[in-house]
């Protein structure tokens, strides 16, 4: 295995190295955390993804071998256009050579055209449209975490095994609410259920009284929260306000971080289904990462899915240009030999990247504990199954990405 692994090694270093103006005496390297800051994606990436990128860079241990690496920040404030703007600024003007975090797909897909066009690299962490590595990938971008295909055949797909057969779809209204209705309900109907209605709502409202009327009048099963962050939180606490789970029909939170369930309470939460790729409590390696990370969180959080995925992704990222003695700054090329590198970190385990730039591990689905069942801060999962990383996103012969096309 060893040998494998320094071969491997090898073959990143020789991609990477037949970059043009690939320079081996180049150790400067300057990494973006674009972020939503100060809004409702604030708790689940924000400070804590400057935070997690700031770590990998300590791990990788590479700063006491001569290596200088800055990290920078920045608030994109869910706006497609500040979002692009930033990210030209910073390759333009501040050199930056990778950015990652990112929640919000609309800025994600803004911020990954214009890393493409300048050649850059960007790590998405914190968004989830799945068109990131199909209709809309590039050969500069790479999708670590999560996406919406993971999320709609995880819990998607197990609760209509459960009986869940009729679903109305509760959707923030711009990219990324949209491509997860669409995979959900591609998944529904594929299973024999149907979608009795959608409605869509303006991202970061406080009232969500008509749209979770509209769904409660449609009689469904399933009430499908398409959202994220703040707004999932409000749905589901006006749902609760309304009866409407305690008058039968059951929320899915088809994208829930630990930080949404921590600001609900166990009492509201309880019982929620919902598909994450990372938990601070899975196994020893998570554990101890979430313990440092905790103990350096402003708040004394633990991570979310999306800081393990800004640490998990810097980390590799690091692994590459350790291997290959220099930073080219060519950003394809480096993305070319992220993809030869077989990932293995103690967030994720092992793992790789698709040809497509989508990062592949397993996903978990979980449920919320009832409030008798947790043993004190943070212990809020039950584990019910795991998804092997093989069945958990796009499978490449279904991506619709340019790139794969000869």
């Amino acid at each position: 295995m060893k040998h494998k692994i320094a071969a491997l090694m090898l073959g990143a270093a020789m991609v990477f190295g037949a970059s043009a103006g690939a320079s081996a005496d180049d150790k400067n390297v300057k990494i973006g955390v674009l972020s939503d800051m100060s809004g409702l994606y604030s708790d689940l990436g924000g400070a804590g993804s400057v935070l997690a990128a700031q770590m990998a860079v300590e791990d990788s241990g590479l700063t006491a071998k001569g290596w200088k690496i800055d990290i920078i920040s920045g608030d994109h404030l869910n706006k497609p256009d500040v979002g692009a703007n930033i990210a030209r600024q910073w390759y333009d003007v501040d050199k930056v050579d990778l950015i990652v975090d990112t929640p919000n797909s609309g800025v994600a897909l803004a911020v990954s055209n214009v890393t493409k066009e300048k050649n850059g690299i960007f790590i998405n962490s914190g968004a989830g449209s799945s068109d990131l590595t199909n209709a809309q990938c590039t050969p500069n971008t790479i999708h670590w975490t999560y996406d919406t295909y993971n999320l709609a055949h995880g819990t998607g797909g197990a609760l209509v095994k459960q009986g869940g057969d009729t679903w109305f779809f509760l959707t923030a209204d711009y990219a990324f609410g949209a491509a997860l209705e669409r995979d959900t309900t591609a998944v529904v109907t594929a299973a024999g259920g149907k979608v009795l209605g959608s409605v869509k709502h303006p991202l970061n409202t406080s009232d969500f009284s008509s749209f979770l009327l509209q769904a409660q009048a449609s009689k469904a099963k399933i009430i499908g929260l398409a959202n994220a962050g703040g707004d999932t939180s409000n749905a589901v606490k006006q749902a609760a306000e309304f009866g409407i789970t305690s008058g039968g029909q059951k929320l899915a939170a088809l994208l829930t971080f630990i930080t949404d369930v921590h600001s609900l309470g166990l009492k509201t939460a309880q019982g929620l289904n919902f598909t994450e790729t990372f938990y601070w409590d899975l196994n020893d390696g998570t554990r101890a990462f979430s313990k440092r990370f905790s103990e350096r969180s402003k708040n004394k959080a633990v991570p979310t899915m999306v800081h393990a995925g800004v640490y998990s992704g810097v980390s590799h990222y690091l692994k590459v240009l350790a291997a290959a003695g220099g930073n080219s700054h060519d950003g394809a090329k480096i993305v070319e030999a992220m993809k030869a590198l077989p990932t293995d970190d103690p967030l994720f385990g092992k793992g790789t990247i698709q040809p497509n730039g989508r990062k592949i591990h397993p996903a978990y689905l979980f449920e919320v504990k009832k409030p008798s069942e947790s043993k004190g801060p943070w212990d809020y999962y039950n584990l019910v199954s795991t998804i092997p990383a093989d069945q958990a996103f796009t499978p490449l012969d279904k991506s619709t990405c340019p790139l794969l096309k000869k």
